[in-house]
């Protein structure tokens, strides 16, 4: 039987690890402030802290110069991503709601990479299928409605040039992947993770990164 050698992250050690990762600079912090005053009652979609370094360092490790995500929220996530592209980069972003992703613009302007942003409020499967067939992006990053998953990644994957990486949040559904009787958002997500793991067209790992997060690169 194989054990978890995985530490417990009580919260103590979850400042130790934020303390010793890159700090969020004053637009992301005040991104991530305005978002738990404005908006608590969904603050909880915006990714983790932790993540908006491992995304920007992603871009640098693969010199990713074009950038798809599907779910934009206020906006930490791409501004992250948009932050440590090269000057020719681009990142285009999706998202549905005006409301949440004005907080969004806002930021980036601030950081002054409002430029390297497209931003397509439209449903994500129809921004996607729109994109070019052939195979020219350099990073994904999906984090939006759990139901859709396998919609993105089928329409992402062939558009991956080879090498190029896929980043999945939430694939661990605040435990509910592991119920064996799940339904809507965690039943979705189960699927999609065998979807995954069964995909010949990628090799993938998924690791214990908040909320579940999967690494997958076209091969």
């Amino acid at each position: 039987m194989t054990h978890s050698k995985s530490t417990p992250l009580t919260e103590e050690l979850y400042a130790y690890m934020l303390g010793h990762n890159p700090p969020l600079d004053p637009v992301q912090r005040m991104l991530v402030d305005v978002t738990h005053t404005q908006l608590p009652l969904v603050a909880g979609k915006q990714v983790a802290e932790e993540q908006g370094p491992l995304l920007a360092f992603l871009v640098r490790l693969t010199g990713a110069r074009r950038i798809v995500e599907v779910g934009t929220f206020t906006g930490l996530s791409a501004l992250s991503m948009a932050q440590a592209l090269p000057p020719d980069g681009t990142l285009l972003t999706c998202d549905v709601s005006e409301e949440w992703t004005k907080h969004a613009r806002e930021a980036w302007a601030k950081a002054g990479v409002e430029d390297k942003i497209e931003l397509r409020i439209a449903p994500a499967l129809e921004t996607l299928a729109a994109l070019p067939a052939e195979p020219s992006i350099d990073m994904a990053f999906i984090d939006a409605d759990k139901e859709n998953y396998v919609g993105y990644w089928d329409a992402l994957v062939p558009r991956m040039r080879q090498g190029g990486l896929l980043v999945v949040d939430n694939v661990f559904l605040h435990g509910g992947v592991i119920d064996p009787e799940a339904t809507g958002p965690a039943a979705a997500i189960k699927e999609f993770n065998e979807r995954v793991k069964a995909d010949e067209r990628v090799e993938s790992v998924m690791l214990a990164v908040a909320d579940g997060l999967t690494l997958a690169r076209k091969v």
